[in-house]
């Protein structure tokens, strides 16, 4: 029953997890629309939130993911910092 085959494509994994969030920092940004209102809207306390969660998941996994969920994760965290620096200077 773990066999890759019968897992479902929306099971959540590290990686879907990290996703998630650094999707919702995109959203609260304001660079795509929401998908509960259908519109852009602008949350930068969300934003910082989601990112400072980022943050943490880092600190506390180092040592403990694959090169792959490192990468992901090392690269929505420079891509969403950038963008909420730009949004905030």
């Amino acid at each position: 029953m773990s066999d890759k085959k019968n897992q479902s494509s929306s099971e959540i994994n590290f990686e879907t997890f990290i996703l998630s969030l650094g999707t919702a920092v995109i959203i609260s940004l304001g660079e795509v629309e929401n998908p509960v209102s259908g519109k852009k809207e602008k949350n930068l306390p969300s934003a910082k939130q989601h990112i400072d969660i980022l943050e943490i998941l880092s600190l506390k996994t180092a040592g403990n993911l694959t090169a792959q969920e490192k990468k992901l994760l090392d690269e929505i965290l420079y891509e969403t910092r950038l963008k909420y620096i730009q949004q905030t200077s």
